[in-house]
């Protein structure tokens, strides 16, 4: 699946629900997922993986066209991490 139309389709076939059911619930998990997140909170998808936000420190960088050093600033940024089930079976275990 690389589309959300194609996730969508795979699901309703799934579930045996309409596929307008499935994105309302596609769109609803999407929007809580984001709403956690930017209040910082962590979320867990039961046998897939963890969101949550790491903190980013200001860091030297460098400008590759000058070669010149750069501040990059402090940020915050989503991060996953895949339960074992997710990679165990993406091992084939």
């Amino acid at each position: 699946m690389r589309t959300k139309k194609e996730l969508i389709d795979t699901l309703a076939d799934r579930t045996q629900q309409p596929k307008k059911v499935t994105e309302a619930f596609i769109d609803a998990l999407s929007d809580s997922l984001r709403e956690a997140l930017a209040k910082g909170d962590e979320v867990v998808l039961p046998g897939v993986g963890k969101f949550t936000v790491k903190a980013r420190p200001e860091r030297t960088g460098r400008n590759p066209q000058t070669g010149a050093a750069i501040k990059i600033a402090a940020r915050k940024a989503p991060s996953f991490s895949a339960l074992k089930q997710l990679k165990d079976a993406v091992e084939g275990k």
